[in-house]
C-alpha cells in the first residue's frame, strides 16, 4: 500500500470530521475518493499534505508514519488555483519545483520539458493572471508533477478545461500511472470517475459506505435490468408473463431474475419478433452515489 489510513479520526470543535477512517490505496492505482459536500475529503487531502494533522489514529505512506518529509514525493492540485497572479509562467513553475528539493539546473529543464508538451511555451513570460481559467488549470497541472511525485492528488482537475485539453491531461494521468505513480481523483463528476478511476472509496459524514473495484461495486449494486431492441409485434399477453418495466416502439425494458428466466423470455420474444441487441443495464456510478448517500441521509 502507498497509503493507508487507520482508524483515523479528525476533530473541529465539537464536529467529527473523521469518524474512525480505515482504508488503504495500492500503488500504482488510479484512485476515486469520492463524497458529498462536507462529507470528510478535505479533511483526508489536507492531512496527507501535511496541512493538518490526526487526532486519533495514524496515517502511513509507503509503510511508514506520515512525516513532512513526504510530501517531496507527493504532488497535489487543489480545487482552488493556488498560482501568485503576478508572476510569470515559467518564474513560478521553476519556483514551485524548487519547493519541492529540484535543483535550479533540473526545475529549468522540467519546466521546459512541460511547456513544450503542451504546446505553451509562448505563454511562459505571461503573467499568471494574465491567463485563461483553463490555461490556469494547466498550469496548475504542470506545477502538481513537476516533482515527478510517486503520490499525485488531483482534486477537480479537469475544472475550466476544454474537451481537448481535458483528453490531454487524462492521458498525462494514464501516462504517470503506467510510470508507476498512484494517483487519488477527487471530483463531483461521477462519469469522469468511471473513465479514468480503477477502485473507489465513498465517504459520507466522515465515514466510510463504499468501497472497492468500480466493475465490482456496479455489479454488487445492480437491478437485474435488461434493455431488449426488436424488430415485430409482442403479443400483450407475452409480455405480461414478465415483469416489465417500460415498453416502447421497439424497446423493451423487463427486470429478470435468473438465467431461466432470460432464456424463457428470449424464446417468448423470438416467437414473435427479431432480436436486435440485448443487454444488461448496470447502474451508473452517479446513481450508486446518490442512492447510497441519501440512504445515509434517511437513517
Amino acid at each position: 500500500m502507498i497509503l493507508e489510513f487507520e482508524n483515523v479520526v479528525k476533530r473541529y470543535s465539537s464536529l467529527t470530521a473523521l469518524k474512525g477512517v480505515t482504508f488503504g490505496i495500492e500503488e500504482g492505482l488510479i484512485f476515486g475518493l469520492l463524497g458529498p459536500n462536507g462529507a470528510g475529503k478535505t479533511t483526508l487531502i489536507r492531512m496527507i499534505n501535511q496541512i493538518i494533522g490526526v487526532d486519533e489514529g495514524r496515517i502511513l505512506f509507503d509503510g511508514q508514519p506520515l512525516m513532512p518529509k513526504h510530501t517531496q514525493n507527493i504532488g497535489y492540485l487543489p480545487e482552488e488555483r493556488g498560482l501568485y497572479p503576478n508572476m510569470k509562467v515559467k518564474e513560478t513553475l521553476i519556483y514551485l519545483s524548487k519547493l519541492k528539493g529540484i535543483s535550479s539546473r533540473q526545475s529549468t529543464e522540467n519546466v521546459n520539458m512541460w511547456l513544450e508538451k503542451f504546446d505553451i511555451t509562448s505563454w511562459k513570460n505571461k503573467k499568471i493572471i494574465e491567463l485563461s481559467k483553463g490555461m490556469q488549470q494547466k498550469i496548475q497541472f504542470i506545477a502538481a508533477v513537476l516533482h515527478n511525485p510517486k503520490l499525485l492528488i488531483l482534486d477537480e482537475p479537469f475544472t475550466g478545461l476544454d474537451p481537448v485539453n481535458t483528453e490531454m491531461i487524462k492521458n498525462e494521468i494514464r501516462n504517470f500511472k503506467e510510470q508507476g505513480a498512484t494517483i487519488i481523483f477527487s471530483t463531483h463528476r461521477m462519469e469522469q470517475v468511471e473513465d479514468i478511476c480503477e477502485k473507489i472509496t465513498l465517504i459520507n459524514k466522515g465515514e466510510i459506505i463504499l468501497s472497492g473495484e468500480i466493475g465490482e461495486i456496479k455489479d454488487r449494486f445492480k437491478k437485474n435490468l435488461y434493455i431488449l431492441k426488436h424488430q415485430g409485434k409482442i403479443p400483450q399477453e407475452t409480455l405480461d408473463k414478465f415483469e416489465i418495466v417500460v415498453e416502447k416502439d421497439d424497446e423493451i425494458s423487463v427486470i429478470l431474475n435468473d438465467n431461466n428466466e432470460i432464456n424463457s423470455f428470449l424464446q417468448a420474444v423470438l416467437a414473435h419478433s427479431y432480436i436486435k441487441s440485448f443487454i444488461e443495464k448496470l447502474p451508473s456510478l452517479n446513481e450508486i452515489f446518490i442512492e447510497q448517500v441519501q440512504g445515509e441521509s434517511d437513517e
